[in-house]
């Protein structure tokens, strides 16, 4: 029996070591953040009522590299520092079909501009489309983007509607990688 723990623990090592080495060239690019900023293009709008003053237009992104097997996508723009104890969601596309390798920028509440049957869920704001980011004043948060390739078409279950931990949920069950920018921004 020992005979063959070598050869099997080898052959697990090199498939973990191929699927680390493949997903890192699954890469997730922006041209609006390749400062690493969110511009004030993308901060969130007054209306909103947090003390920013920006325009509220999506970021656009593009992508590559993506896993063997790929059927969708998902991406997500997640503030893990925002003082809520959960972090804060600010933008869920998903269902974004696997032919697809970019999102462009202002991106419409009515999901105008996004590839054939792609949509937004809800986010923290409590409504589906895009929020940009607005740290309270004097703080820095990071912000995660995360494009998730995923094995099947469509996320089962979810709607426009559906709560960000729901399609978290569904994203994770249902991932094959992940390419991400993460993103400080202060105020």
């Amino acid at each position: 029996m020992s005979r063959f723990i070598l050869p099997v623990a080898g052959a697990l090592c090199l498939a973990m070591a191929s699927q680390a080495a493949f997903a890192a060239h699954f890469t997730l690019t922006s041209n609006e953040l390749s400062s690493s900023k969110f511009s004030q293009t993308q901060l969130l709008s007054e209306p909103y009522g947090f003390g920013c003053r920006g325009s509220n237009i999506s970021p656009s992104f593009s992508w590559s590299g993506a896993p063997a097997g790929t059927k969708s996508f998902a991406l997500q723009i997640y503030d893990r520092d925002a003082p809520t104890g959960l972090g804060w969601v600010h933008w869920q596309v998903v269902n974004i079909p696997a032919s697809a390798n970019s999102i462009p920028a202002n991106v419409a509440s009515d999901n105008k501009g996004l590839p054939a049957g792609a949509i937004q869920s809800r986010t923290d704001f409590g409504v589906p489309g895009y929020g940009g980011p607005c740290p309270p004043q004097g703080e820095t948060h990071r912000y995660q983007i995360t494009l998730t390739a995923l094995k099947v078409e469509k996320l089962p279950g979810i709607t426009a509607e559906s709560t960000p931990a729901l399609v978290g949920f569904m994203t994770r069950a249902n991932a094959l990688g992940e390419a991400k920018i993460v993103i400080t921004q202060g105020r």
